[in-house]
């Protein structure tokens, strides 16, 4: 569930009706992880498909569970309906932090292999890796949760819009692949996306 609630901190989002029921919902592109996340929770609920008015943009699925048990749960967490700017590190077992960072990761985190000095001979072949939030107290608590695991050196920065960036270059980024997934905590029956572990693994096998 540690990987359900970091997904659920970049993804998900609290809803409640003048009747005063509860929802918690979760609207992605990746159908396949959404499934995923319905079968760990133990949920049999429908999930629908939202067409976006952009005919070139992708379909969103959308997770959307009735529950003022579970909401309140999500709050009692630091959860609120208005959460993007509020939004705070629950208070999470080490042995879990792993599989929470995956979950925000795989939601609002990115990856990126490239090349720097193109305009050189000898090319260098960097991989960064980027989480993003608007709430600055997020990613400050979460650079220093990974920090006690020597995942340092990350930079906080703000984005261009209404956000910031918590931002590692390649030896922290590597570090934090092996955290992640790393194969005492971690099996392929893990919630994981897998586009995303496959940037990072494209970089390793690029240094062998």
């Amino acid at each position: 569930m540690a990987y359900v609630t970091g997904f659920f901190a970049a993804d998900g989002y609290i809803t409640a009706n003048k009747r005063g029921a509860n929802f918690w919902n979760i609207k992605i592109c990746d159908k396949d992880l959404l499934y995923k996340i319905r079968n760990c929770i133990g949920s049999e609920h429908k999930i629908g498909v939202r067409k976006h008015k952009n005919i070139n943009a992708k379909l969103q699925y959308c997770l959307q569970i009735g529950s003022k048990e579970m909401c309140n749960d999500l709050r009692s967490l630091g959860f609120s309906e208005n959460k993007t700017k509020s939004l705070v590190v629950p208070n999470i077992p080490d042995r879990y932090l792993a599989a929470f960072v995956r979950g925000y990761f795989d939601g609002d985190g990115n990856v990126w292999v490239g090349y720097t000095h193109k305009e050189r001979i000898n090319k260098l072949c960097v991989i960064r890796s980027v989480f993003t939030s608007c709430s600055l107290n997020f990613l400050e608590t979460i650079k220093m949760k990974l920090e006690k695991f020597y995942i340092c050196k990350g930079v906080v920065s703000k984005g261009k819009g209404n956000y910031y960036r918590l931002t590692y270059s390649i030896h922290n980024s590597l570090k934090l692949y092996n955290f992640m997934y790393n194969k005492r905590a971690f099996n392929t029956k893990d919630l994981f996306l897998a586009r995303k572990k496959k940037v990072f693994e494209s970089y390793v096998k690029l240094r062998l």
